[in-house]
This record gives C-alpha cells, sequence and structure tokens, in this order.
C-alpha cells in the first residue's frame, strides 16, 4: 500500500524512538526529508543525518538528541496534511509556545524555520510545529 504522508511517517518515527529512548531511527530517504532533517539540526532538536544505503532502499538514520534523559523533542505535529495544505504569509506564521518552539516551513527558497522566513520574508506552507 503506498504511503500516503511520508513527512508524517518520518516525524512518527522520531515520536516512536524518543518514546522507546532509541539512539537512532531510520526513515526512507527524500530530498524533503533530508531538508526538514536539516533545519531540525540547525535548530538542535536532532544530533544528525546520515543516508543509509546498506539495505535495498536508501534510507535516512537520524540520530536523536536527549538533555539528562529527556528527549529533547518535547512535542512534534504535522500541520499541513494531505488532505489539508495550510499555508501561510511571512509576517503571519505561527509562534510556538512563545518562540520557545519553531515552524518548520517549505518557502520558494527551501525549507526553512518560521525566524528563516520571517528574516527573509517569504511564506510557504507550514510543515509541522517542534518543542
Amino acid at each position: 500500500m503506498a504511503m500516503t504522508d511520508p513527512l508524517g511517517d518520518m516525524l512518527t518515527r522520531i515520536r516512536n524512538g524518543q518514546r522507546a529512548k532509541k539512539d537512532s531511527v531510520l526513515s526512507p530517504a527524500s530530498k524533503l526529508r533530508a531538508n526538514v532533517l536539516e533545519v531540525l539540526q540547525r535548530e538542535g532538536y536532532i544530533r544528525g543525518y546520515s543516508e543509509d544505503a546498506s539495505g535495498k532502499h536508501p534510507a535516512l538514520r537520524i540520530e536523536l538528541k536527549y538533555f539528562e534523559g529527556e528527549p529533547a523533542i518535547k512535542h512534534v505535529a504535522r500541520v499541513s496534511k494531505p488532505g489539508r495544505r495550510v499555508y501561510s504569509g511571512s509576517q503571519e506564521l505561527p509562534v510556538v509556545r512563545n518562540g520557545l518552539g519553531i515552524t518548520i516551513v517549505s518557502t520558494p527558497r527551501g525549507v526553512l524555520s518560521d525566524n528563516e522566513a520571517r528574516e527573509n520574508k517569504v511564506g510557504g506552507e507550514v510543515l509541522a510545529e517542534v518543542f
């Protein structure tokens, strides 16, 4: 059966991996997923990621991050879903937890965090929120 929301699947793998106290999780590779992981790494929510070609299909190995035994990501949720796309201008981007969290946005200049999108004055599709 075809996967209808690949990005939502990756976010769920991260959420489940952190609840199970895993060091890393695997997710099928795609450019969008790698760009979202790049934003998460830049913002300090994951230790890193790498491409894992050991299996039949290319995958991304995501190194999860913990602080004093607690996951660095307390909440991760998909905002724009295949059934309901959510778009926002640069000034209307949602603020997560009074600025303590981030919103990941797909813009014409690539996948950016909400702060980067505001600095560049670009809006786009609101992919996920993380804190």
